[in-house]
This record gives C-alpha cells, sequence and structure tokens, in this order.
C-alpha cells in the first residue's frame, strides 16, 4: 500500500515526470506561499474525488463516465473556492482563476480515471495524498527558486508587525527580474526536470 503513495513523490511525480498540471506549476510558482495554497487545494480536491469516484465507479455508466468524474471534482472545488474566499482572501485573490481552473486539473481527472475507477477507497486515498504531495512539492521547489532569484525575498503570512517577507541580502537588491515571467517559470522547471531525469538515471546505472 506505501507504493501506491510513495510513486507521486518522485518516481511518478505529476509534474516533474507525468508532465501534468503545468499551468498552475506555471502561473501560480511566483510566491511559495501561491504554491502552497494551490497544493493544500489540489490535495483536498484529489482526495475527494478519489474517494467519491472508487465509490461509485460500478454505478456510473460508461458513456457518462468523464462528466460525472468532472461534476464531482467541480463540487470539491466549488468548496475549495468558497473556504478559501472566505478565511484567505488574499490568497484567492492571488490565485485568480487557477482556483476554478482546479476543475480541469490534468492530475486530479487523470487520478480518477487511471487510478480510482479501478481500485479501492483506501488505496486511492493513498494515491491521491502521494499525487497531491508530490504536486505540492513540485510548486513549492518551483515558486522557492523563482522568488529568491526574481525578487531576492521569500514572502510567508505575515504576523503582527512582520509584514512576512524575508529578504535575502544580496539579491534583494538585484533580483534577477526574468525569473519573475512566465519565461522563468519555463527555465526553473525544465532545469528541474532535467536534473531530476539526470538523477534518476545516475540511480539506475548505478543499479
Amino acid at each position: 500500500m506505501f507504493k501506491e503513495f510513495s510513486k507521486g513523490l518522485i518516481k511518478e511525480n505529476p509534474v516533474f515526470v507525468l508532465a501534468l498540471g503545468l499551468c498552475p506549476a506555471l502561473g501560480v510558482t511566483s510566491k511559495v506561499v501561491n504554491a502552497l495554497g494551490m497544493g493544500a487545494g489540489v490535495i483536498f480536491v484529489l482526495i475527494g474525488s478519489n474517494i467519491f469516484v472508487s465509490l461509485l465507479k460500478n454505478f456510473i455508466p460508461d458513456k457518462v463516465r468523464i462528466p460525472a468524474y468532472i461534476v464531482i471534482i467541480a463540487s470539491f472545488v466549488t468548496v475549495v473556492e468558497m473556504m478559501m474566499e472566505a478565511f484567505l482572501p488574499s490568497l484567492y485573490d492571488a490565485l485568480g482563476v487557477f482556483v476554478p481552473l482546479i476543475v480541469v486539473n490534468c492530475v486530479i481527472l487523470g487520478r480518477a480515471e487511471a487510478f480510482a475507477n479501478k481500485n479501492g477507497v483506501g488505496a486511492s486515498i493513498l494515491d491521491a495524498l502521494g499525487m497531491g504531495i508530490g504536486f505540492t512539492l513540485a510548486l513549492v521547489v518551483i515558486a522557492f527558486v523563482r522568488e529568491v532569484l526574481g525578487s531576492g525575498s521569500i514572502t510567508l503570512i505575515g504576523m503582527g508587525s512582520w509584514d512576512g517577507v524575508i529578504k535575502i541580502p544580496g539579491l534583494y537588491e538585484s533580483p534577477i527580474r526574468v525569473f519573475s515571467l512566465a519565461a522563468g517559470a519555463l527555465l526553473v522547471m525544465g532545469y528541474l526536470k532535467a536534473l531530476l531525469a539526470w538523477s534518476t538515471d545516475r540511480k539506475a546505472v548505478k543499479k
């Protein structure tokens, strides 16, 4: 059962290996806090949709399978959207259109079709957790590199008089602005994907 959880972390990482969910990986990773917020939302929707798809797989006709999955996913996305807007309005505004677009996130629909539709509830929950955490880790790593190089700081949630911004000496005064743009996101994601592939191939050769 642990295999179902661990595969999404590295071996079948949604972003770096399967190349799924790339739109939010490019669109919301300008700041680490945005990446964490998107990742949390995706994990919630993944777990909820996988559970319901697994429970209802024998009752959903094949002809309406995909539309039924989208309805299930959209229901959980609506919950995430309403909760985020109510309790984390600044994060909701920062993520913008990418919150409702979780409905068509290939990671979620792909796991519903490829895994939850064929397995039990327990395995589907572990699969959702692994894929969701793997997706979140990928977003956070991309966002960390982009924010550090692109703005010379890391933005967290502020508390009291602290604005939540950690400034990095040297980089904060003269950041590499290209990393804050879409081109920077592509560069970072490409190099990280290449690094993971190189590391995986190296381990395979050693074995």
